[in-house]
């Protein structure tokens, strides 16, 4: 059985948290400075208060929910997580329903930062 890889076990923490609309346990696994996108506004939050109250407003607008499929580890401390996502309106009307892909930098054990970035082609159908 092969050994469990820190930062997937970190961000599968993350996702779950993130899922069951934990706040407290999904900030506590990033950085004090940790930089996330306002995937649905534009632009980036810095810090657990910014993401805080950006997941708040969120959550208030849209129910989403994230499922990692695929983990991919790259240089740098980087993960490459195909993602399975599914947005609704607050109603239960699907708005999205697509593989996305999020790019998480590690550091010290904790996110540092995540992105919103294409899937490379040969992970699409998996």
């Amino acid at each position: 059985m092969p050994q469990p890889v820190p930062e997937i076990e970190l961000l599968r923490a993350a996702y779950a948290a993130f899922n069951a609309r934990d706040i407290d346990r999904a900030l506590a696994l990033m950085t004090p400075d940790v930089t996330w996108p306002r995937a649905f506004k534009g632009g980036f939050v810095r810090g657990p208060e910014e993401v805080r109250a950006y997941w708040t407003e969120q959550w208030s607008e849209i129910d989403g929910h994230v499922e990692p499929v695929a983990f991919h580890l790259e240089d740098a401390g980087q993960v490459l997580v195909d993602v399975h996502q599914v947005v609704r309106d607050l109603a239960g009307a699907v708005l999205a329903d697509e593989h996305v892909g999020h790019r998480f930098t590690i550091g010290h054990g904790l996110i540092q930062a995540m992105e919103v970035c294409p899937l490379p082609s040969s992970s699409l159908g998996t």
